[in-house]
């Protein structure tokens, strides 16, 4: 009964998608080629199109929470929830496995994509005319998208037989992780279709309108915060639970999720410009169009079926062309449409060098030039062995000789993006600029030496050099956004100061955490046994003990670990477990942390009869590289909400005088 209705569900969703764009469209077609008045369109096509887009995002809602409720309820008659559940999983985890695998995921993508269209058709500041078009855009994503679900990934498909018992989650999906990190990542995606919406929209009106500039800001700013959000999110959660030691390791699947997020972040950027000034307006266009289409690259990705990865749902190649032929679609059509009305309008130039539209246009060449690196390492071992050539895999060493030099550029950049205008208007003079400059490479330098001299780790790189660059890059960051915060401080736009200092120092902060985890973190293997004990650094190790405990759906066998340090002395209980239904041993690792690093153990095979394998390891400023992006994020979110508040000094000097 639960799978009929959210099937059912599912079912009204693509019919009421596929009317609005094949109703409408026609009618903008009819239109073009009558070149009748549109009012009586517009009227018409208001009483159908609001309601059915919003009846899309209820039905969508309706079906996934039918799909919870079999996981709750344990209806392993339907033939995803058998695949991915069991009666002893805990409850939380039943619901996340909602999304866990292929064709929950899909489903997660289209109601997703339904929301976002019933929160702009709910938007009472746009334009009718304009509104519909934007509406009959996402309309067509959702119908792809649903049919897709549909036809090739039914998530309330039926089992053949009824069982028993289902087969339970993966394992290493058996995590919080899981509940925050797919939705978070999905409504970034799915958030830059309605970017591509408000663009494609502008381009279909007579004459176009550049209000759609401020509307796609607001919904780039959503969607970039949400990616960001899932993508630390998920670098957290490989940190802590696959027992690997790395934030991140340049897998295909990482990359599909850093694709998007370079080209958004470049967008942010040149939106502001294109709001301010009507500069880099195709720039504008072409990034919206790029950001979205690289989403759709990513779900590609994790569902062809072209690679093997832990992120990997699906290995049926014919998902996969699905998939591709939406993007080509996606990609061809909205470029292809720009190139038609290019000739519309033009940007304004950029006049100086010394100006913040040259900055951020360097800033976005930047940040273009190293999504097309990450592209082509992606793809280049993909396609070198479709074509029969055979198999080559590109690593670490190709996305760092490409990454570290970008990074510093443009951390260089960001440092100089508050001064350009005082420098061009003449009000910065060299006499504060030197000083800066000076400042920034004294105390860059000083910092490394001490952390260097602190921890002992002057002996474990041989890229020195870097770091120290990166240190400098990063304080010369910091003094110049805190001399715009001191310097800037009036009440028209302090908060968008404010939002981006926090935004910049966060990068600045990651930075120096990727560096100096990079090159100054330390590994060791050892065999330990209950009464052992080994000197890792200047901290003393000892093992106290073996505890054997049965979990909900696992069994797990658990070490007491003590890591002492002058007088202060830690408890570390580093696991392996056994999960019975799926057959598989999981390592669940253990942390100290401190502000400097982490000291992350994991605990490996069972070597005789009581000792085991460990691997120990130090990894240096770990924290900083999540504090730093949230610090972006943070910023972020005080940019989209400062437009609508009053800010801090106005609230001051108003709490002053009352």
């Amino acid at each position: 009964m639960i799978g009929n209705l959210g099937l059912l569900s599912l079912i009204m969703v693509a019919i009421l998608s596929s009317a609005v764009t094949l109703v409408y469209g026609f009618s903008m077609t009819k239109k073009y080629r009558t070149s009748t008045s549109t009012s009586t369109a517009y009227a018409v096509s208001d009483t159908y199109i609001r309601p059915f887009t919003l009846g899309s995002a209820c039905l969508s809602i309706f079906s996934i929470v039918l799909l919870a409720v079999a996981f709750y309820q344990d209806d392993f008659s339907i033939l995803y929830v058998a695949e991915h559940s069991n009666t002893q999983l805990p409850v939380f985890f039943k619901i996340a496995a909602v999304w866990a695998g292929h064709e929950g995921s899909l489903l997660f993508w289209v109601l997703t994509l339904a929301c976002w269209a019933g929160v702009i058709a709910l938007q009472s500041s746009l334009q009718s005319d304009y509104q519909i078009k934007v509406l009959w855009v996402m309309n067509g994503l959702l119908c792809a998208f649903t049919w897709f679900t549909l036809l090739s990934s039914n998530p309330f498909e039926f089992n053949s037989v009824l069982p028993v018992e289902g087969r339970d989650l993966n394992p290493m999906l058996q995590d919080v992780g899981l509940i925050f990190h797919p939705p978070l990542l999905y409504l970034g995606y799915v958030g830059f279709s309605a970017v591509l919406a408000f663009a494609v929209a502008a381009l279909l009106t007579k004459e176009i309108e550049f209000e759609w500039v401020n509307h796609c800001r607001k919904w780039s700013l959503v969607a970039w915060i949400f990616l960001t959000a899932g993508i630390v999110l998920g670098s957290w959660w490989a940190y802590y639970e696959l027992g690997w030691g790395g934030w991140w390791f340049w897998d295909p699947v990482e990359n599909a999720s850093l694709l998007p997020w370079l080209t958004a972040t470049a967008l942010l950027h040149c939106l502001t410009i294109a709001k301010e000034k009507q500069q880099l307006l195709k720039w504008a266009f072409s990034l919206a169009f790029t950001t979205f289409s690289l989403s759709i690259l990513g779900t590609f990705i994790v569902r062809s079926g072209v690679l093997t990865s832990v992120h990997a749902f699906a290995v049926d190649p014919s998902k996969g062309l699905i998939l591709i032929s939406i993007l080509c679609i996606v990609f061809t059509a909205s470029f292809s449409l720009l190139i038609i009305r290019g000739e519309s309008f033009n940007s304004k130039n950029i006049t100086h060098f010394l100006s913040r539209s040259f900055l951020i246009l360097l800033a976005i060449t930047l940040l273009v030039v190293a999504m097309l690196v990450v592209l082509f390492g992606t793809f280049y071992p993909m396609v070198y062995e479709l074509l029969g050539l055979g198999n080559i895999s590109v690593g670490a060493p190709y996305f760092n000789l490409f990454a570290v030099p970008i990074g510093l550029l443009v951390l260089l950049l960001i440092g100089f993006s508050p001064l350009a205008e005082k420098l061009r208007e003449k009000q910065l003079s060299a006499k504060v600029m030197l000083p800066l400059l000076a400042m920034s490479t004294i105390v860059g330098f000083l910092l490394y030496l001490s952390q260097l001299q602190l921890n002992q780790l002057s002996q474990l790189s041989d890229l020195h050099w870097v770091v120290q660059i990166t240190w400098i890059a990063a304080a010369w960051v910091f003094f110049s956004h805190i001399y715009a915060l001191v310097t800037d401080y009036k009440e028209t736009y302090f908060m968008r100061v404010v939002s981006m200092s926090l935004a910049h120092i966060g990068m600045a902060m990651f930075a120096i955490g990727a560096a100096m985890n990079s090159h100054h973190s330390l590994e060791l293997n050892k065999k330990l046994e209950p009464g052992s004990e080994i000197q890792f650094f200047d901290w003393t190790l000892k093992y106290i003990e073996t505890e054997l405990y049965v979990g909900s759906n696992f069994t797990a066998e658990k070490a007491h670990l003590e890591l002492s340090k002058d007088e202060e002395s830690f408890i570390i209980t580093p696991e392996r477990r056994f999960y019975q239904v799926r057959v598989m041993n999981m390592s669940e690792p253990a942390m100290k942390w401190f502000w400097h690093g982490d000291v992350y153990i994991t605990m490996g095979e069972k070597i005789d009869s009581s000792a085991y394998a460990f691997r120990i390891q130090y990894k240096s400023y770990a924290r900083w590289i999540w504090v730093g992006v949230l610090l972006s994020v943070l910023g972020g979110i005080i940019a989209l909400f400062s437009r609508n508040q009053v800010t801090i000094v106005s609230f001051i000097s108003r709490f002053k005088y009352a």
